[in-house]
Parts: structure tokens; C-alpha cells; sequence
């Protein structure tokens, strides 16, 4: 791990309480100022691809066995990394921290297609790595590559907590472009039932163990979106775990159970209304109105003719054609004011989220088709992925027990 990003991280450690647990974030921006058409569309296909969805020029495939996962493009300003320890004695890796997923895996050195830069694990240099026998190899499919590897377990901490023998796959093959410079891979922070490992997640495990004193976990992501002055490495903010920072809200935690509490996979929850300047302008219904809530995901994701009732009702916006089916373009000087419900109050989104420059001249809306008119819903299938265009407003709360996501309005401190 550079020194750097260590300092930076452990300086911000600093600055809060240990019980409960509050873990600095780091995240990485895009040097450049401007993200790409292309590198949107691509984003968003990741998307589709992770939860089941067709991709632009492709037919629909339902989510296979072993998992369909999105990868998260680091050069995007979009992802949020926690440092994490693996075997003894640790190794340091940067992981995204992702709800959208289940699986914890990582590189390992004897990783083919990894970039020369990548932290990667050595079993041999840990003494308490045990691998597993029973299964042969795992891959797990990505919109655009797949990890191809191993099933293993070590000792797997994060801030202070451990979990002795936690299970993980060991990447051996990866797909071009998965992993980028110092990011090792992805820590799944949904629930058991999603992991195509089947291995218990890491937070799970904690909770099992009795070690945290509430079971819930909390983000608060930060934003350097249009800031001319961003460094490639910025602080991301704090995920909390075993409670919440009581310093980075206001007011009460507004919380709504998930939809398959009985047998839980996502951080599912209703999605009740959308509205554009105050104005209602959707009531999502039945399996329409189903919300995945995933750190892991940038844009937000939604059902052909709810998105188009959406930008409908935001002057000078356009659909896109071709490789860019699914976006709208919007004025780059448009204030947008969109807000969304599930269930309770309207949290509104900034428009420094939801304009998002994408060439000379040329800004997209933040909210993208994410069926491409299928109206593929129901069963295990969302019809919303809500991502970071949206967590970033607000302070979000997940909790095992009872099964349940919340949102609160950030504090000053925030």
C-alpha cells in the first residue's frame, strides 16, 4: 500500500471514536475533468449485466448461478475503497465496499491478467492461510471480464475487526480493465443468500460472532464531482460499522424493511414516488417500484418508461441512440431538482449528481434506462438500481437485524 494513502488514512482514523467502528474511505478520481459518452454507456451496461438486465446489443440473460457482478471502472470518480488486512502477517489491500454485492475476492500473485501494479495476496507469506479442497475453481461473470479462481480463508480484518477464517475467492484470471492500479478487488457487503461463493460476507460474519454492538453498518460518501481542483486520491468518507456516526447526521434515521427479508440477497426496499421540481412525476407499483440500494453502482437505474417520464418533465433533455440507448443528454447549465421516496419523505438529489459532463459541450443525466423497454421485473430481478448519484445526499444505514435500509439528511460536518 503507499505510504501516502496510508498516512492519509490512518490520519483520518483518527479523528473518530472506536465503538462503534467508523472506517476512513478512500476514493479515487478521474484525472481528467470530463467523463466520456463511451465510458458512461459502458458504466451503465456494468450495471445491467450485474443485476440480469440485456446489455446495448445484447439479448436478455437471466443472472446465472455463480453470480452476475458489476466491475467498478476506478478512473469514473465513483468508487469508494476501505483498507483491509488479509492473513498472517497482514497484507494490506484497497477493496471497493459494495452493496450491491456479496463476495469477498481478491488478487492473488500468481494472478494472470492483473495489472504489474496491483497489491495482490501472497498465501505463502501467510501462515494461517488455509485453502479450499473442496471446490475446484469459481469464476464469477462481469458485465465486461470475470474472476477466475480459487476458494480460500484467512484471518480478514478491517478497523480492528477480525474474522479468523474468513472464506474468499482468491483471483487467479482476470478479464482486461477489472482491476485498476491500486485497487485488489471487492469487498460484498450484501447479504449470504447473493454470494456465488456461498460463503458467509464478512460483515455477516461479525454479526454472527457477536462482535459488534449493533448489527448495522452506515456510508457516508463524499463528492468531488466538478472540482477542478481533485486529486487523483481524495478522502471518500466513512463507512461505520456495529452503529452509526451520530456527527455526520440530523434528525431521525427514516428506515423501510427490505422486500426479502425471509430470504435475504439485495438491500431491497419499495421506491414509493419520483419527482422533478416538487412535481410528482412517478408512482412506481408492484414489482415496478422494487429499489436495489448498491455503494457499489455510480448512476441510478430505472425502468424504461418511469426514466422517460422523468426527463419528460426536465426542459432541453434528449434521449440517445445507438451505443448511448438508455441516457438523455441535458443542457450542461440545467439545474435539475429531482427527489425520491420509499415511503416516507421526498430526499432530494443534487444537481451536481445528476448533470454529468460527458464531452466537449455535451452533459447526461445521471438516471439511465435500465431495461431498454423490456419492462424486465419481478422474481429476483430490481427494477431500480439505486447507486451514488443518489447515496451521495444522503446518510444511509443498513441493518441486519431487523433487515432494513435507512437514510437520515447529512449534518454540517458532513
Amino acid at each position: 500500500l503507499p505510504t501516502s494513502l496510508l498516512s492519509l488514512l490512518l490520519s483520518l482514523a483518527a479523528l473518530v471514536a472506536a465503538d462503534p467502528v467508523h472506517i476512513p474511505l478512500a476514493r479515487r478520481s478521474n484525472h481528467a475533468r470530463h467523463t466520456s459518452l463511451n465510458r458512461l454507456a459502458a458504466k451503465a451496461n456494468r450495471v445491467r449485466a450485474k443485476y440480469g438486465y440485456p446489455t446495448v446489443g445484447s439479448g436478455f440473460n437471466k443472472r446465472a448461478t455463480t453470480g452476475g457482478l458489476a466491475m467498478i471502472n476506478q478512473e469514473e470518480d465513483e468508487s469508494y475503497l476501505g483498507q483491509v488486512s488479509v492473513g498472517t502477517p497482514p497484507q494490506d489491500f484497497l477493496l471497493i465496499l459494495d452493496t450491491g454485492s456479496s463476495d469477498l475476492w481478491f488478487s492473488s500473485t500468481d494472478c494472470s491478467g492483473c495489472p504489474s501494479d496491483t497489491p495482490s495476496f501472497s498465501t505463502s507469506a501467510s501462515s494461517t492461510y488455509k485453502p479450499n479442497t473442496s471446490t475446484e475453481s469459481i469464476s464469477i461473470t462481469y458485465g465486461t471480464g470475470s474472476v477466475d479462481g480459487v476458494l480460500g480463508s484467512d484471518t480478514v480484518s478491517m478497523a480492528g475487526l477480525t474474522v479468523a477464517q474468513q472464506t474468499f475467492v482468491l483471483g487467479l484470471e482476470l478479464g482486461k480493465d477489472t482491476l485498476d492500479q491500486n485497487v485488489s478487488g471487492i469487498m460484498g457487503l450484501a447479504w449470504q443468500g447473493l454470494a456465488s461463493s456461498d460463503a458467509v460476507p464478512w460483515w455477516q460474519a461479525l454479526v454472527a460472532d457477536g462482535q459488534l454492538a449493533s448489527s448495522e453498518m452506515a456510508f457516508y460518501l463524499t463528492r468531488f464531482n466538478g472540482d477542478a481542483n481533485a486529486l487523483n486520491l481524495e478522502p471518500g468518507g466513512y463507512f461505520t460499522i456495529g452503529g452509526t456516526n451520530s456527527s455526520l447526521f440530523t434528525g431521525t434515521i427514516e428506515t423501510h424493511d427490505i422486500l426479502n427479508s425471509s430470504d435475504p440477497t439485495f438491500w431491497m426496499i419499495t421506491m414509493s414516488e419520483v419527482a422533478v421540481s416538487g412535481k410528482s412525476v412517478d408512482k412506481p407499483t408492484g414489482d415496478s417500484s422494487a429499489a436495489v440500494i448498491d455503494t457499489g453502482t455510480s448512476l441510478l437505474g430505472g425502468p424504461s418508461a418511469d426514466v422517460a417520464a422523468i426527463y419528460s418533465a426536465i426542459p432541453g433533455s434528449q434521449a440517445l441512440k445507438g451505443e448511448n440507448a438508455g441516457f438523455y443528454s441535458l443542457p450542461c447549465s440545467a439545474t435539475v431538482d429531482v427527489s425520491i421516496a420509499f415511503g416516507g419523505q421526498l430526499w432530494p438529489i443534487s444537481t451536481e449528481d445528476m448533470v454529468v459532463p460527458a464531452g466537449e459541450n455535451l452533459c447526461t443525466g445521471a438516471i439511465f434506462d435500465l431495461d431498454l423497454g423490456l419492462n424486465v421485473t419481478g422474481g429476483d430481478v430490481p427494477a431500480w438500481i439505486v447507486g451514488d448519484t443518489f447515496l451521495k445526499n444522503v446518510y444511509s444505514v443498513f441493518r441486519a437485524d431487523p433487515p432494513s435500509v435507512g437514510f437520515a439528511q447529512l449534518s454540517s460536518a458532513a
